[in-house]
């Protein structure tokens, strides 16, 4: 089967034509640099994808927030929905974990900026 897709791992944005065989991804073409060949096989064999967000703090006011490292992209409602349901403390640092293990994935939640209790 041949599947179709554009590369988004950088700004080319790389027309991708690859051949998947028995659900694996047997050969890659279109791209111009080898991220382009990694990212045909994740996307086609266990895509994953970064999630941000805002979350609420103590204080009232959201702070923004984000995966640490890309999640399986089945998991995306499951990591928000636990991100809508949890509270960042004040203060707050860029990079401070705000949610370990967010919905089993292993992965963590981080700030994506810093905020005072004010």
């Amino acid at each position: 089967m041949t599947r179709e897709l554009i590369c988004i791992n950088c700004p080319m944005g790389c027309m991708l034509t690859a051949e998947v065989e028995g659900g694996e991804v047997t050969k890659v073409s279109g791209n111009t640099c080898p991220r382009g060949e990694q990212y045909a096989k994740t996307e086609l064999t266990a895509p994953v994808r970064t999630v941000t967000t805002t979350m609420k703090t103590a204080g009232g006011k959201p702070v923004p927030v984000k995966t640490k490292a890309p999640i399986p992209k089945d998991k995306i409602f499951d990591v928000v929905a636990a991100i809508k349901s949890a509270t960042a403390p004040l203060p707050v640092k860029m990079g401070d974990v705000v949610l370990e293990n967010a919905a089993g994935t292993g992965v963590d939640i981080v700030s994506a900026r810093s905020m005072n209790n004010a």
